[in-house]
């Protein structure tokens, strides 16, 4: 969490509208591998495949977590990166609440236990 200034310092004054396809290649690269130590290292996530038919490969790296309803859910980082790139200006902490929500790993107003 301490790279959260820094990394949204980064994004905010990056170019990206002089971005070439190689930089965004480079910063989905960087978010993803954020998103993914972020994850495992707050909420004791884990890396894991997923078949997937619609990838050439077959299958797909995935986030895997046990959110506190104690249900076990799969994200990819890539995607949750994408979802964020197409919501300029990026913002790193609503991209991680909206991966731990995803997850189910953070708790909710709605849900009244005030954590």
């Amino acid at each position: 969490m301490t790279l959260i200034p820094a990394l949204q310092d980064y994004v905010s004054r990056a170019p990206l509208g002089e971005f070439e396809q190689s930089d965004w290649l480079t910063l989905h690269s960087d978010l993803m591998s954020y998103v993914a130590d972020y994850l495992i290292h707050k909420h004791g996530a884990r890396w894991n495949i997923a078949k997937d038919p619609k990838v050439p490969r077959g299958y797909r790296y995935v986030i895997e977590a046990t959110g506190r309803d104690g249900q076990t859910r799969r994200i990819d980082p890539a995607d949750v990166v994408m979802k964020e790139f197409s919501s300029v200006p990026i913002n790193i902490t609503r991209m991680l609440a909206s991966s731990e929500l995803t997850l189910r790993l953070a708790s909710q107003v709605a849900d009244g236990d005030g954590d």
